[in-house]
Parts: structure tokens; sequence; C-alpha cells
């Protein structure tokens, strides 16, 4: 049997952080993936919204904004999912 050198072993915050990132690799990456699409999404939509406000374009204003609001809701979702998945294994 191999004895551990206990200058070599980790703390127990440090053993569930890793833990934890074996259980979900990239999460980290998810999450500022689903920050900066939602963002974009936002932006757009604020765009697209005032375009319709104003009534200019509003042949390819509204399919882009809805567009826009699908792409905001769907990292809603993936966001609120990815946090669902962690606080069911605590």
């Amino acid at each position: 049997m191999v004895d551990q050198n206990p200058k070599n072993r980790l703390n127990s915050k440090q053993y569930e952080r890793l833990k934890a990132e074996a259980a979900a690799p990239y999460r980290g990456l998810r999450q500022l993936v689903y920050i900066g699409f939602g963002a974009s999404g936002f932006i757009g939509a604020f765009v697209f919204f005032f375009q319709l406000l104003a009534g200019r374009n509003l042949d390819s204003a509204l399919p882009n904004f809805a567009l826009q609001m699908g792409v905001v809701a769907l990292m809603v979702f993936l966001w609120r999912w990815d946090r669902s998945k962690d606080t069911d294994k605590i």
C-alpha cells in the first residue's frame, strides 16, 4: 500500500471543488457563453424593439425582434437547466 505524504493531500475545500468540476466539466465556460449570448440577444431585442416603436422596417424588424427574444429565452432556459442539474446533485 502506498502512503500518501500529508503535504500533498488536498484540503476538503479543494477536494469538493475538484469533485464538482469532474461532475460538471466546463460549467464556468458554459455559463460565460450563456451570459454572452443572452446579452447579445438582449441588445438586439432592444434595438429591434425601438425600430418597431418607430415604425421603421416593420417587415424585417418584427421577425428579427422575435428571433432575438427567442435567443434570450433559450439562454435563460439553458442557464436554469444547468443550475437545476447542479442542485440535484447536492
